[in-house]
């Protein structure tokens, strides 16, 4: 059974007039399966040393699509299924769109289990776990900053029965805090 998760990716804009209110900037992304904590701060973890990394963090969209982007590549290995024959030439990667090389699959996984959606849209009701990934505010060409994000409990918030455009307000948090101390707390907890 998959385990299905909700991550916002947030950045607050500070508006130059203290008058206006400071407006957020979110995208939102739908993971079909590993969405426990465990996995998914492992993902972020590993997302953000990258980007780090690269100096390539630009906010919310950019982050989400690199999520999804490196979320995807990691499932291309189902694709391949162990067969010599299924090989990935990195001059012609082309050869993974091929829809003759995927004859062997009912369906490619790499080609679904993540969605964009729409923020205002909610979530869709049987998700297990909701984050949110707040992003500094910072130039792309500052050093990088802590992360801090948000882990739901368990099925904390609204699904089908509550009103799902709502959830990530209505959410009971377990965690709220940086993704160093999310990963100490919730992944390598003591045995």
């Amino acid at each position: 059974m998959s385990t299905r998760s909700q991550l916002r990716f947030v950045q607050r804009v500070e508006q130059p007039d203290e008058s206006e209110s400071d407006d957020e900037r979110i995208a939102q992304v739908y993971r079909h399966s590993d969405g426990y904590p465990q996995t998914v701060l492992q993902d972020l973890a590993e997302l953000k040393e990258l980007l780090d990394a690269t100096r390539t963090e630009r906010g919310p969209a950019y982050t989400a699509a690199t999520f999804v982007f490196l979320d995807k590549l990691s499932t291309v290995d189902l694709y391949l299924d162990g067969s010599p024959e299924r090989t990935i030439d990195a001059a012609q990667p082309a050869d993974l769109l091929d829809p003759a090389n995927m004859e062997h699959l009912d369906q490619p996984l790499f080609l679904l289990g993540h969605g964009i959606e729409d923020p205002a849209g909610g979530i869709h009701g049987d998700e297990e776990y909701l984050y949110v990934v707040e992003l500094p505010t910072t130039n792309a060409f500052d050093e990088p900053a802590e992360w801090t994000v948000k882990v739901s409990g368990h099925s904390a918030f609204p699904r089908w029965d509550g009103p799902t455009d709502e959830a990530f307000e209505q959410a009971r948090w377990q965690f709220h805090g940086s993704l160093d101390d999310a990963l100490t707390e919730l992944v390598a907890k003591p045995a």
